[in-house]
């Protein structure tokens, strides 16, 4: 056995235990994929971070990513919540942007004041989602037959699909059957009518990933870049919007979305909660 330096941070929010934990392990490149896997199952988090040296000379360092259930080639809070651990650990970028390599390749994360925020990276795939699929996740989450209004796959190395419903109320109040959706990455979204909902967001989101350890995750860094794709390129969101995401696990997540040009990047808030070593 040996020690490695671990974190254990909060992601999408500045107060802890309201956002989306993350285990960040560092010098992880002595540790083989079985050994970082049965971690990743053992903290039963939606994901845990191995930290090594780039191979990419343009990287300042690479992230492997685990759910409980597999390696992912790219996910949101994860890459946040690295970015933040491995700068608070005196990770030093080459540049005025920090670069992290994954699976999907090099990924673009910038401070935004004492935000971090990363570019969406391409959709793998996109288009309307298939209406047997649908039809199965209507079921899946309980919605009555006319609830979903719009679908797309927003499929950016995580696997999501999406489904938008008319009102919040019926996004917190899902209680999905997950034997029904069982491998399928699932978003739902509604938008916030400020006369009701207030003006403290824009779009309700729970994300539900039917099988794995954590069926839903708390706040999805993936899925809303995914989304912000999705809704900016038919016009059914402004170029700058605030996601809640969390409520219904009594969390309390926010998701940043802005449109640059042509570029969208996803930000939020990072708090470490643990810092110490791991024995493994």
């Amino acid at each position: 056995m040996r020690s490695f330096p671990f974190k254990q941070v909060d992601v999408f929010s500045r107060t802890p235990l309201k956002g989306n934990p993350l285990a960040v392990v560092f010098g992880a490149d002595e540790l083989s994929d079985e050994r970082m896997a049965a971690f990743a199952t053992w903290t039963n988090l939606s994901e845990t971070t191995f930290v090594l040296e780039p191979q990419d000379p343009r990287a300042d360092y690479r992230v492997r990513i685990f759910t409980t259930l597999s390696e992912l080639p790219f996910a949101g809070h994860p890459t946040l919540g690295t970015c933040h651990a491995w700068l608070e650990a005196g990770g030093v970028p080459k540049g005025e942007e920090i670069i992290q390599e994954c699976g999907v390749g090099l990924v673009r994360v910038r401070r935004q004041g004492t935000e971090l925020a990363f570019l969406a990276p391409p959709l793998l795939r996109t288009g309307p989602v298939e209406a047997d699929v649908v039809e199965r996740v209507r079921l899946g989450l309980g919605l009555p037959a006319d609830a979903i209004v719009r679908t797309q796959w927003v499929d950016n190395g995580a696997g999501w699909l999406a489904v938008m419903v008319e009102d919040r109320r019926q996004v917190l109040d899902l209680q999905p059957d997950h034997a029904q959706m069982l491998g399928l990455a699932v978003g739902v979204i509604a938008p916030w009518h400020p006369e009701r909902d207030g003006d403290g967001a824009q779009f309700e989101v729970r994300a539900f990933i039917s099988g794995d350890g954590m069926p839903e995750d708390p706040a999805t860094g993936s899925l809303n870049a995914g989304i912000a794709q999705w809704l900016l390129s038919e016009g059914l969101a402004p170029e700058s919007y605030v996601v809640s995401q969390g409520l219904s696990m009594g969390r309390a997540g926010r998701i940043q979305v802005d449109r640059v040009g042509d570029e969208v990047w996803i930000g939020g808030a990072v708090v470490t909660c643990i810092d110490g070593t791991l024995t493994l």
